[in-house]
């Protein structure tokens, strides 16, 4: 190929063509991998998940302390009792063990 304008713009060309088509492979290789999990809420909960799920609805805040108010949940920073999670919480309503497993993710995620 001759040294000139046209040549050189041609490579470049096809430098970038070559480059555009290992970005294009790269991508569909990483999408064949898979998402790493991330720790499923009930595993932080541990026993207190099951005991959420057999707890009697609507409830209350303060009901959900006062029965469970020890249980420990996976936090960030360690690990808190329910009742330390729940201290920011008004007398707040829960008609599921959803709801209340989705309020605790709120407040230990902050």
């Amino acid at each position: 190929m001759a040294d000139d304008k046209k040549g050189r713009n041609k490579q470049a060309d096809d430098e970038e063509r070559r480059q555009r088509e290992r970005e294009l492979q790269e991508a569909r290789e990483r999408n064949d991998e898979a998402e790493p999990e991330a720790p499923a809420l009930e595993d932080e909960l541990g026993d207190l998940n099951e005991e959420l799920e057999d707890h009697e609805y609507p409830t209350t805040a303060d009901e959900l302390v006062g029965a469970h108010g020890d249980h420990e949940v996976d936090t960030s920073d360690g690990s808190e009792p329910l009742e330390d999670v729940f201290a920011p919480v008004d007398d707040e309503s829960y008609d599921s063990a959803d709801d209340v497993r989705g309020r605790i993710l709120e407040l230990i995620d902050g």
